[in-house]
């Protein structure tokens, strides 16, 4: 209690917030204890529940060697005055009165905000309050704070996130030493793999990305490559058009999924930025999956905005698969908002084989509004395979509105 009464009342009510809620929601609750016992003689941070331990490198041992053996956390009973002044509290006065308990949070209240936070129901609902002590807490004691991720954190909605929150505060203001323990621990032994490596990333990425990029480039094959290639690929675009796709063009092509995948994302957030540029982007770009899905996002972004223009970038692109994936993927956004000018546009392709995809795509579109017109596009079609299905589809429309008209259709126009 003395160590409210030096930081004022407005921090009392804030933890009584927070109190009072888990009271509330946890009086049938085991009262839980947190081991985190940090000093210069700790050697490793123990995972009880697989007898496992995440390893401290000795400088990191050094840094927080002054660091004070947090106790063991109990959540103290609330004043009568107190509970009664927070009845009323709603979501927002929660975080409001938690936000302010870990802007105050010194080594000397971290047992208090940390019984705040565990007052409050486990799962994915507490993640922003997570995120807030995490970020803190490493900026105070990051060793103490893993050691209350891996043993006190729910493993399977919780664990991983906090710790990556802790890893990330940790690298944003001391990269190396951050980087040698998740190094030192990213071990298949220690059960947490190289997933350690992404917390890591995600801090250096906030102010030094050239750093973060280096960091990810040594992940070896695995989900924390994934989760760090995605949180990379929203992370370039922020630092201009050129960096971005200088950095998705050296992206690594052993993985053609994971590159399509990325690309395909920076894409996506280019194409909000600057359409003509992503679109002069693509076009520099051979043909291959990568490319495809750019051109995907990029036509998404597009086409509502400007499909005449969309239209005549995609008429205008050498002929290569690359142009008839266009001219397909355009045909079948367009044809949702204004199918008359969809199919002005392809009548201005002659029918081949090569254009049989896009009909047939076409066909699919407007079958349902357009059934007439539909079966007239699908009769067009060269391959008669695709033809019949594309036939098919449109007829099966029609005969639910107009089976008669439908009827005279098939006899003035399909050959018995």
């Amino acid at each position: 209690m003395d160590t409210f009464v030096k930081i004022g009342l407005p921090w009392v009510i804030s933890i009584a917030t927070v109190f009072y809620l888990g009271l509330k929601l946890g009086s049938n609750s085991q009262e839980k204890e947190m081991n985190v016992a940090v000093g210069s003689n700790q050697t490793l941070i123990q995972r009880s529940q697989k007898g496992q331990s995440f390893k401290i490198p000795e400088e990191a041992q050094k840094a927080f060697s002054d660091r004070e053996i947090v106790p063991n956390i109990t959540t103290p009973e609330l004043p009568p005055n107190l509970v009664r002044i927070m009845e009323g509290g709603d979501i927002i006065e929660r975080l409001g009165a938690f936000l302010d308990a870990v802007r105050a949070m010194d080594k000397g209240n971290v047992t208090d905000v940390v019984s705040a936070f565990e007052a409050l129901p486990k799962g994915y609902g507490r993640h922003l309050e997570m995120k807030l002590l995490m970020r803190s807490w490493s900026a105070i004691d990051p060793i103490s704070a893993l050691a209350y991720a891996n043993e006190t954190l729910d493993p399977k909605s919780e664990r991983r996130f906090g710790i990556s929150e802790i890893l990330a505060g940790w690298a944003n203001r001391d990269p190396n030493e951050a980087i040698a323990w998740a190094q030192e621990n990213s071990t298949d032994d220690a059960g947490a793999g190289s997933s350690l490596l992404f917390g890591v990333i995600k801090g250096l990425a906030e102010k030094d990305l050239e750093r973060a990029d280096e960091v990810f480039k040594d992940l070896p094959e695995g989900n924390a490559r994934w989760q760090a290639s995605t949180f990379l690929a929203q992370k370039f675009p922020e630092i201009g058009f050129e960096k971005a796709t200088a950095w998705a063009n050296q992206f690594p092509k052993s993985d053609e999924r994971m590159r399509e995948t990325i690309l395909g994302q920076i894409g996506a957030k280019l194409a909000r930025q600057d359409i003509e540029a992503t679109a002069r982007w693509v076009e520099s770009m051979k043909d291959d999956k990568a490319s495809f899905r750019i051109m995907d996002n990029l036509l998404t972004q597009w086409v509502p905005k400007d499909p005449a223009r969309a239209s005549q970038w995609v008429s205008e692109i050498q002929e290569t698969e690359k142009r008839l994936h266009g001219i397909q993927q355009l045909a079948s956004r367009w044809a949702l908002t204004d199918p008359v000018a969809t199919a002005e546009w392809l009548n201005t392709f002659p029918a081949s084989a090569k254009m049989d995809p896009v009909v047939s795509e076409f066909v699919n579109r407007i079958s349902t509004r357009d059934p007439e017109g539909a079966a007239g596009w699908a009769n067009s079609i060269v391959d008669p395979a695709t033809k019949e299905k594309a036939l098919n589809k449109a007829l099966n429309a029609w005969n639910r509105v107009d089976p008669e008209s439908a009827k005279n259709w098939q006899n003035a126009n399909m050959q018995k």
